[in-house]
């Protein structure tokens, strides 16, 4: 399961680091309608993966096989 969460991560990271080299890439004004569609797609991809992460915890916790650690409740 924690493998399965850092993938996740870097991969939600890499999303965002294709978003903004699209972003920052200084290309002429005919591929900025191509940028703009690569730079939506990478932050969709985000999203999407964040959302699927969200609910791969949740499922996990909710079916035992993930358990909460830190501070204990008073």
């Amino acid at each position: 399961m924690k493998y399965l969460v850092i993938f996740a991560f870097v991969a939600i990271l890499c999303s965002l680091a294709v978003a903004l080299v699209s972003m920052m890439r200084g290309e002429s004004a005919q591929t900025d309608h191509a940028k703009s569609r690569r730079m939506a797609r990478a932050l969709t991809l985000r999203i999407g993966l964040s959302v699927l992460l969200f609910m791969v915890v949740l499922f996990s916790y909710l079916m035992g096989w993930i358990q909460p650690t830190g501070l204990p409740a008073h």
